[in-house]
């Protein structure tokens, strides 16, 4: 639901919502882990969901003109 409410944020518009439940495949969470990156790379995300789904939005308008 967070990143619906982002991608709404950034849109600036309404999403209708059908709430339905979990489908043949569907995984109901999962678990980012960086450990590899910062200890190979000494890299550490650091881009909220929000400002995330923001930057694509603007890409993807930009991009396709719309």
């Amino acid at each position: 639901m967070d990143n619906i409410a982002a991608l709404k944020k950034a849109l600036g518009r309404k999403a209708e919502t059908e709430l339905l439940p979990l489908q043949p495949g569907d995984v109901p969470d999962t678990y980012a882990d960086v450990a590899d990156l910062v200890r190979d790379f000494d890299y550490r995300p650091n881009t909220p969901v929000e400002q995330g789904v923001a930057n694509f939005v603007a890409w993807y308008r930009d991009y396709f003109k719309v």
